[in-house]
């Protein structure tokens, strides 16, 4: 988005990954949603509202998004981390409520890898070589050994890890 001349705005846990979001990856700000002031941080971080929030946690954060989307807002949900731990997901509030409930409601859905399969290559030379330039930049955790993946799968659904979850289980 930022290679686009985008404001770019993300939401993480903790002054330490919200120093890396504006730092080292540049984002225009970062509010920290564990802070307790999510709804007047993030208006504050986005005064002119919001036009595409890329959602992947749901819950606090996507009823707090909510308000800020702008007339013509589009929504892609990879995901919603925030009810994966959930033991009646028939109860769960989905992205997709709350988002319906808006007035207007926001172009929104779920998007698929395979619907640009045609565009793998392209899009892959694109990444790679953005990252071979220093131009996107990313981090990782890595857990060793496959012993280890329960424990590693749980710290990420808890915010334990510090970008990608990854399990080395071999060379």
């Amino acid at each position: 988005a930022k290679s686009e001349d985008c404001r770019v705005v993300g939401v993480a846990g903790g002054p330490e990954k919200c120093d890396f979001v504006v730092n080292e990856l540049g984002f225009d700000a970062c509010v920290d949603y564990k802070a307790g002031n999510l709804e007047a941080d993030l208006k504050a971080a986005c005064p002119d509202g919001i036009d595409v929030y890329f959602e992947n946690v749901g819950g606090a954060v996507t009823r707090a998004v909510a308000p800020l989307l702008n007339t013509g807002a589009r929504v892609p949900i990879c995901g919603y981390v925030s009810a994966y731990n959930a033991t009646d997901m028939a109860s769960v509030e989905t992205p997709f409520h709350v988002l319906k409930a808006l007035d207007p409601v926001p172009e929104h859905r779920f998007f698929l890898v395979t619907e640009w399969q045609d565009k793998h290559q392209e899009i892959t030379d694109i990444l790679a070589s953005r990252i071979a330039n220093g131009e996107l930049k990313y981090r990782e955790t890595v857990a060793e050994g496959l012993e280890n993946a329960v424990d590693a799968f749980k710290g990420m659904l808890n915010g334990k890890n510090f970008g990608k979850q990854l399990v080395h289980i071999a060379d």
